[in-house]
C-alpha cells in the first residue's frame, strides 16, 4: 500500500518506521522540506522517500496527518478522492491556540480535519498512545499483553483499512464509533487517552 505521511515527529516518524517495516511504500514529509529528512529516508531504505507535504498527500492511498492541530488548515488538499486519512492529532490549547468550537465541545478536532478534506475519509487513530509505546510495544496477534488502539470514523471501509494497518504493526484496533461520538472517547481528558489497555479493557471502560 502507498502511504503518505504529513509530519515526521514522534508519532509520524514512528509510524513511518513501523509501516515501512511492514512492507508498505512510504512517502514522508514535514514542514521544513524533504532535505531535512534524508537521514530518515536512508534509515527507512527501499520503498521509502522524503517528499514535500503536497507530494505526500497526493501519493497515498492512505495519508497519515501528524501535525499540530493548530496547523491543520495547512494540510494539503491534494489528498486523493476517497483516500483514507488517519488523524493522529489532539487539541492542546496551550500549543494550538484557542478553538472556541472545541472549547465548547460543539465538534471534535478530527471533524475539523474532515471538513478541511471533504473528499477523503478521516479516521482518528494513534492519538491516545504514547510514541514510545507505539515504537517498542507491538506484539504478535493473540498475545495477552497486546495493547489496543482505539479508532473512530464515519466510513466503514476507511476504518477497516486503518484497523488492518494497526494489526500489522502489532496492536489491536478497537472501533469506538464515529468521528463525533467515538472521537470524544479517546481525546485528551478521557479514560482511554494515554491508557495502556488491552482490547478487552478498552471495551470494559466503554461499558461494552
Amino acid at each position: 500500500m502507498r502511504i503518505g505521511l504529513i509530519g515526521a515527529g514522534h508519532i509520524g516518524g514512528t509510524l513511518a518506521r513501523l509501516l515501512s517495516r511492514a512492507g508498505h511504500d512510504v512517502a514522508v514529509s514535514n514542514s521544513r522540506g524533504p532535505e531535512t529528512l534524508r537521514d530518515l529516508e536512508k534509515e527507512l531504505g527501499d520503498g521509502a522517500k522524503a517528499v514535500t507535504a503536497e507530494e505526500a498527500a497526493a501519493f497515498g492511498d492512505v495519508v497519515v496527518v501528524s501535525v499540530p492541530l493548530g496547523r491543520y488548515r495547512e494540510v494539503p488538499t491534494s489528498v486523493r478522492d476517497g483516500a483514507t486519512v488517519i488523524d493522529t492529532n489532539n487539541y492542546y490549547p496551550q500549543r494550538d491556540g484557542a478553538f472556541p468550537e472545541l472549547d465548547a465541545d460543539r465538534t471534535t478536532s478530527s471533524e475539523l480535519l474532515q471538513a478541511h478534506l471533504p473528499q477523503a475519509h478521516v479516521v482518528k487513530a494513534f492519538n491516545a498512545i504514547y510514541w514510545e509505546r507505539l515504537l517498542n510495544d507491538g506484539r504478535e496477534p493473540g498475545a495477552a499483553d497486546r495493547l489496543a488502539i482505539p479508532i473512530s470514523g464515519d466510513d466503514e471501509q476507511a476504518k477497516r483499512v486503518t484497523a488492518d494497518l494497526i494489526d500489522q504493526i502489532g496492536f489491536d484496533p478497537v472501533d469506538v464509533g464515529g468521528l463525533a461520538d467515538g472521537g470524544r472517547h479517546h481525546q485528551p481528558g478521557t479514560p482511554l487517552y494515554g491508557a495502556d489497555l488491552t482490547a478487552s479493557a478498552v471495551r470494559e471502560r466503554l461499558g461494552r
